[in-house]
């Protein structure tokens, strides 16, 4: 049978011509600038150099894909906090410059087993973005046994291509931040890979996740960010792990106490690390040039434990101080454990042991935190601070002495040192309080912060001499007995002979002299006038 042709031919009816209004006209000349205007902006922000200051901090939670329960972060997309840190990459249990995730599954497994690719791409539909990462505690990081520059290049390029990323974490623990050799493999392999990425147009944000401790960055964290930046790498930023302290936590410390201390010290250290490279950074660009991944609720120590209460203030003073990132280890734990799990001192991977509702710890921690993990590549580093101020301290505007070389400082007194206050940790002379040195074990000082506008004078307790005999190493002393030693006073806890007052701030439970406090010695000044 023949068929009659058809015409198919979508017809819109006339309408009646309008004339343009003048305010029309306007209307459509405005639109067409703002479209100009935002695809220049898109084009420029993907090729210029952009200021750190320029973008907002960013807040992405880890998320281990292989964990079991299987975790659905693809369905975070709808939320606010939609940003994930995909983790871990690692080296397969068969060929170490093979990446795999978690060594269960290569990247073209991972695609059919976890479904990786379309998840991803489910997230990224609904607005949220990824970032991954390589490493972690439980096995090695692809630099650790790929000794091959080639193919460790290849197995970066490889996740970096498969999931068309520009932001990846490099979370260096155990012998893969120990291993010197493996430092310098990788920072080799970054360093190509970013410069060429960046001459193709691209851009790579690459960020060091790093353990720290109360008192900062071990040896081995600052000798990974040094070896980085040695090999040309422009390192995004280093996120610290404000977990797991165990002793370098002071007992009487919450989390949050520790964590605060730890963030302090990584921003001072952060600053020496880059002016020895020359590179001079103002203290708001050091500060967004750091994270910070808390393990929410219980941590592997029996004994610590982040609770709700510590997300808040750790949110609190990482806006204070714009840091420019906050993780947390991790969205599968971010749930409470249910009447079933017995005992939550006992870490899990899809609890975190505290009774909150699920999503407490995220909602807490991404407070204020805006920006886009993407933003972080179009940063490189320069430097903001081409001359550094030398403050002089005035007394009469200083709560606290001008720190003197000359001067002998016993533990806890405070002085005023170049617009900063700094507390003596133990008995020192001769060494200055703003003294470069990476790791805090290395200085007696502890920095405490800024002189405020408006400040004056502390007036700080001494004794005058003849209070007390001098100090005399051919003396015998007995327990209780007093004595000045460079003007601070001593008491003796037992009896003893040439043992120095000057030794008790090196160890003060082996130390037979024990100093006065501020308090005891105003107590000893009433005595006097009375």
């Amino acid at each position: 049978m023949k068929k009659e042709k058809v015409d198919t031919t979508l017809k819109i009816p006339e309408r009646p011509q309008k004339k343009l209004s003048i305010f029309r006209i306007i209307l459509v000349l405005f639109i067409l600038a703002l479209v100009i205007y935002r695809v220049d902006l898109k084009r420029r922000t993907n090729t210029e150099i952009a200021s750190i200051i320029d973008f907002d901090p960013w807040f992405a939670s880890y998320v281990d894909v292989t964990a079991i329960p299987l975790y659905g972060f693809e369905q975070l997309g709808t939320d606010k906090e939609s940003n994930v840190v995909l983790s871990f990459i690692v080296s397969s249990e068969s060929d170490a410059c093979s990446p795999t995730w978690g060594t269960y599954y290569t990247l073209d497994e991972a695609a059919v087993s976890l479904d990786m690719d379309r998840r991803i791409a489910r997230l990224r539909q609904q607005g949220g973005e990824i970032a991954v990462s390589f490493g972690g505690a439980k096995n090695d990081e692809i630099a650790l046994g790929c000794t091959d520059p080639e193919r460790l290049l290849e197995a970066y390029l490889s996740v970096i291509s498969r999931y068309n990323i520009d932001t990846i974490d490099l979370d260096l623990e155990g012998e893969g931040l120990n291993n010197l050799e493996a430092g310098e493999r990788r920072a080799e392999a970054i360093a190509q890979l970013q410069q060429q990425m960046r001459t193709e147009g691209g851009n790579l944000a690459v960020w060091l996740t790093l353990p720290v401790v109360p008192q900062g960055l071990t040896k081995e964290g600052t000798d990974a960010i040094s070896i980085m930046l040695d090999k040309g790498v422009d390192i995004s930023g280093v996120n610290v792990m404000t977990m797991n302290y165990g002793n370098s936590k002071d007992k009487n410390d919450s989390m949050l106490e520790a964590s605060i201390s730890a963030l302090r010290e990584v921003h001072r250290q952060l600053g020496i690390l880059y002016t020895q490279k020359d590179i001079n950074l103002s203290s708001r660009t050091l500060w967004r040039k750091i994270g910070a991944t808390p393990m929410i609720g219980q941590n592997d120590f029996v004994n610590e434990v982040f609770t709700l209460e510590d997300a808040e203030g750790l949110n609190e003073f990482a806006l204070d101080q714009r840091i420019g990132r906050i993780s947390m280890w991790s969205a599968n734990r971010d749930t409470p454990c249910g009447e079933n799990y017995v005992d939550v001192k006992v870490v899990s991977n899809s609890c975190s042991g505290v009774n909150a509702p699920k999503y407490s710890f995220t909602k807490i921690l991404s407070n204020g935190f805006e920006g886009e993990i993407s933003q972080n590549a179009l940063i490189q580093t320069e430097n903001d601070l081409e001359t550094v101020d030398v403050i002089i301290d005035d007394p009469e505007n200083s709560p606290y002495q001008i720190w003197q070389e000359t001067g002998a400082y016993p533990r806890g007194v405070k002085v005023v040192w170049r617009g900063n206050v700094y507390e003596a940790k133990w008995w020192t002379k001769n060494d200055l309080p703003d003294n470069p040195v990476l790791q805090s074990w290395e200085t007696p000082w502890q920095l405490i912060g800024p002189v405020l506008p408006g400040e004056s004078p502390v007036r700080q307790a001494t004794l005058p001499e003849g209070t007390y005999p001098k100090w005399s190493g051919t003396v015998e002393y007995e327990g209780g007995e007093l004595v000045l030693f460079e003007g601070i006073p001593f008491q003796a806890k037992w009896w003893n002979q040439g043992q120095s007052p000057a030794a008790s701030a090196a160890n003060i439970d082996s130390s037979p002299w024990l100093p006065l406090s501020q308090k005891q010695i105003m107590e000893i000044l009433a005595e006097l006038e009375n």
